[in-house]
């Protein structure tokens, strides 16, 4: 690792705590319909969730290209380099690390999935991003998703596949780890203890309260966790800022989720 990857991880890590506080709005167009729910309208999305002054956003190349400009300098920039579905029905490679630089970015997120007979593919997506981000000393963020196939095809955070998903990350030599919480603190506590670089949680999927993704996130800070990068439960909920405001508090001051609602 280079100065260049010190010094941009640490814009990353840049607050007091030592935490990322970190907003995603890289949801690709596969998603769904883009006319519906908090990314509907980008620009204002974006401008509500920096309300809330997160550590870093991460966003896909368009996205930052066309509005990044304004918020440049009030938290670290992460491009989102690859896209898909987790059933395959789309899936691509949107940006290089060389991409990332010029757009001014501080990390390369690259989101894949494991498991399933495209994970060789998506696992060579992100050991070609660590080599090819090597010349450039940008830090490479892997979101890793397990899958299941028992039932059709899902995303799962189960502790043996949430390990797993970890152990892909640290034998590609990413720089840090971004994975769902596995719904058991202790096993998660064990996972981090045995990673030699940053864990930070996934949002994971829309919960049906504020204070139920909070709750996750506090086990997961109290795990070990070095932060967490939230989407739909911030942008999805009505009142985005708050629920923000929320995720800071307990990310970086150490407050369970009554005590950050209450005090957001």
């Amino acid at each position: 690792m280079g100065l260049g990857t010190d010094i941009r991880l640490s814009r990353l890590f840049a607050n007091p705590s030592g935490n990322l506080f970190g907003i995603a709005v890289d949801h690709f167009v596969g998603y769904g319909n883009v006319r519906e729910g908090g990314l509907s309208d980008l620009p204002q999305a974006v401008a509500r969730c920096m309300t809330a002054r997160p550590d870093t956003m991460t966003m896909t190349p368009g996205t930052a290209k066309h509005l990044w400009s304004d918020y440049a300098g009030q938290a670290a920039l992460i491009v989102q380099a690859s896209y898909w579905t987790p059933d395959d029905r789309i899936r691509g490679q949107l940006s290089t690390p060389a991409d990332a630089i010029r757009l001014g970015a501080d990390a390369l997120a690259v989101a894949i999935a494991v498991r399933g007979e495209t994970e060789g593919d998506f696992i060579r997506w992100l050991s070609d991003a660590v080599r090819a981000a090597a010349p450039y000393d940008i830090p490479v963020v892997a979101h890793i998703y397990p899958r299941d196939y028992t039932d059709g095809v899902k995303i799962v955070f189960t502790p043996d596949e949430i390990a797993y998903a970890v152990r892909v990350g640290i034998e590609t030599g990413v720089d840090v780890i971004k994975v769902g919480y596995p719904g058991d603190e202790r096993a998660f506590a064990d996972i981090i203890a045995a990673c030699p670089v940053p864990v930070v949680m996934a949002g994971g999927p829309k919960e049906p309260t504020l204070a139920g993704a909070l709750t996750q996130i506090h086990a997961g800070m109290r795990a070990g966790a070095r932060g967490a990068v939230v989407g739909r439960n911030i942008w999805g909920e009505a009142d985005m800022e708050h629920a923000a405001r929320a995720y800071a508090a307990v990310i970086h001051d150490g407050l369970d989720a009554d005590q950050a609602i209450a005090r957001t």
